[in-house]
């Protein structure tokens, strides 16, 4: 599984917009690296952003 379907596999379960930080603490990574598969999921259109700094998805 690749990080970008961990990142959206953890928005889909938490079931309300979550901020980078927490999707890296859940899954034990550097949170630069959710906000790299976030930018690359919005790209896909698999997420939107709510509000500033909080993702879900579509």
């Amino acid at each position: 599984m690749t990080l970008e379907e961990e990142v959206l596999e953890v928005m889909k379960k938490a079931g309300k917009p979550v901020r980078p930080g927490d999707i890296a603490k859940t899954l034990g990574v550097e949170s630069k690296e959710v906000s790299k598969a976030i930018k690359k999921l919005k790209e896909d259109g698999k997420v939107y952003s709510p509000k500033r700094c909080f993702y879900s998805p579509k």
